[in-house]
């Protein structure tokens, strides 16, 4: 049995589709033109905007023509995340999906569910003739996941309707209606490199990894471990009391995903490396024991290589890029007052990395109040700036404010009521959806976002639960029928 034999077969065979074409962030030329073809050959007017972004266009059915105009709206990129051990490339790999009970996997990386289930629901619209609609866009926007720039790109006007479904939320029987907005800061350490000495030092190479990640702004409150700050955690007290040289750094692939994996290169003064070892050992315990509950798979493999790197980084920027690292939150940094469990502000420290003079440190934040977003953009700038570092911003968007009493609102949680027998939750999201930018540009739109349940985006984890999808997709339908008259 395949992923093609589940039901609705319509919407399993669109997303198989799009499993089998490689479209991670920023390499989205393949997936466009799979697009493209899909519309040609399934009879369905679709172009390309003038920037990457595709529509398709579907009149009214038949007694549907004095509905509002509905865009259904999903994103083509998808994070290429993979464990250590895969060999799978994003770039000419198709996804290989998993069946494991109720739920779809991949092997051993990340699935593509966020979003290629909510484009496939979008394509299965235009697909399925026995469907009753009003007219209908479908908006697939690229390199969603590296900085939503399609939904930054998109120029008003393009679009007809006035109605967007998001089809990129993650928890069945919630109606999405506002989200947080985001913020890139990187900070540059600049250092110089030293020649290692001919004796007196032994290399090793120290690896944090099985954390379990995630998506940066839905898993953000789990509190599981960060990988750049394990390691930094470890090398702190080997610094200042060892004497180790750093010779690299690495660690985090994703401004939104929480790194679960990081390593680093470091000399260790021969008369010293038993002691290290030791203390190496006993900071990574206790690290994993506090983190037992939240990352239970939590590895560290530490070992001593053949040769020891040629040059390692200058020391005192090193200390004090590891000092700025371990200085800088990556947490929840309030919760929201208003909404009950919902993040407000946070901040994700996610990639480091040395590379020919420098040691660049990238952090993504988010918060559904612009102040409160400043006021840590502020708080993370000196914090790096007092280390040395040159610090820059970029990518920045504000929230999608929730309007609840919407007529779209009162037809989605009528028929969600229908449908499911059960009142539908109203909640917002501390994940960025490209509503806020879109809605900006829109400014008439109603707005919503639904989706069926998907656990663990942006990690190897990542799975979609099968029931969702069917009942997602029934409901989507009756929605879709029931839109509001012009």
């Amino acid at each position: 049995m395949t992923i093609k034999d589940l039901n609705p077969q319509i919407v399993w065979n669109n997303f198989y589709g799009l499993t089998q074409i490689p479209r991670p962030s920023k390499h989205e030329a393949k997936v466009q033109e799979y697009l493209l073809k899909w519309g040609k050959e399934h009879g369905v007017e679709v172009f390309r905007d003038d920037t990457g972004n595709i529509i398709f266009r579907a009149p009214a059915t038949p007694g549907m023509e004095n509905r509002r105009g509905v865009i259904l709206q999903g994103h083509m990129d998808m994070v290429p995340q993979k464990t250590g051990d895969s060999n799978h490339n994003f770039l000419t790999d198709p996804i290989v999906t998993l069946i494991d009970g109720e739920w779809v996997t991949a092997d051993r990386t990340t699935l593509g569910a966020d979003n290629g289930i909510g484009v496939a629901m979008g394509l299965s619209v235009l697909e399925d003739k026995s469907l009753r609609h009003g007219p209908v866009e479908v908006l697939v926007t690229y390199d969603e996941e590296t900085g939503m720039t399609g939904a930054n790109c998109l120029k008003p006007g393009v679009l007809q309707g006035d109605i967007l479904i998001n089809l990129d939320s993650e928890e069945e029987g919630e109606l999405c209606v506002g989200c947080a907005g985001g913020l890139d800061v990187s900070a540059d350490f600049k250092y110089r490199m030293y020649k290692t000495p001919e004796d007196g030092f032994v290399g090793y190479k120290l690896t944090i990894s099985g954390l379990q990640g995630g998506h940066s702004g839905m898993d953000i409150s789990l509190y599981r471990a960060n990988a750049n700050k394990a390691v930094c955690r470890i090398l702190l007290p080997l610094l200042e009391q060892y004497g180790v040289r750093v010779a690299s750094f690495n660690g985090g692939s994703l401004r939104n995903a929480i790194p679960f994996e990081a390593c680093a290169e470091i000399l260790v003064p021969s008369a010293e490396s038993k002691k290290v070892k030791a203390l190496v050992e006993k900071i990574f315990a206790e690290g994993k024991a506090e983190f037992a509950e939240s990352d239970p798979g939590a590895n560290m493999i530490y070992e001593k290589l053949a040769k020891p790197a040629a040059k390692y980084i200058q020391p005192s920027v090193m200390l004090r890029a590891v000092k700025s690292v371990i200085a800088c939150p990556s947490s929840v940094i309030r919760m929201s007052q208003t909404m009950q469990g919902l993040t407000e502000t946070s901040i994700n420290l996610a990639i480091v990395r040395t590379d020919k003079g420098h040691l660049n440190v990238h952090c993504l934040m988010r918060s559904a109040v612009d102040t409160a977003k400043a006021a840590l953009a502020d708080r993370v700038r000196c914090i790096f700036e007092l280390a040395g570092a040159e610090v820059s911003f970029a990518g920045g968007y504000s929230g999608w404010t929730p309007k609840l009493d919407t007529p779209m609102n009162h037809v989605m949680m009528e028929q969600f009521k229908k449908v499911y027998g059960r009142d539908m939750k109203i909640m917002a999201t501390h994940g960025g959806l490209e509503c806020a930018i879109m809605g900006a540009k829109y400014p008439h739109w109603e707005m919503v976002s639904v989706g069926p349940t998907i656990k663990y985006p942006h990690s190897p984890d990542e799975r979609v639960n099968i029931p969702s999808v069917e009942r997602t997709w029934n409901y989507l339908k009756a929605v879709l029928e029931a839109v509001p008259e012009k």
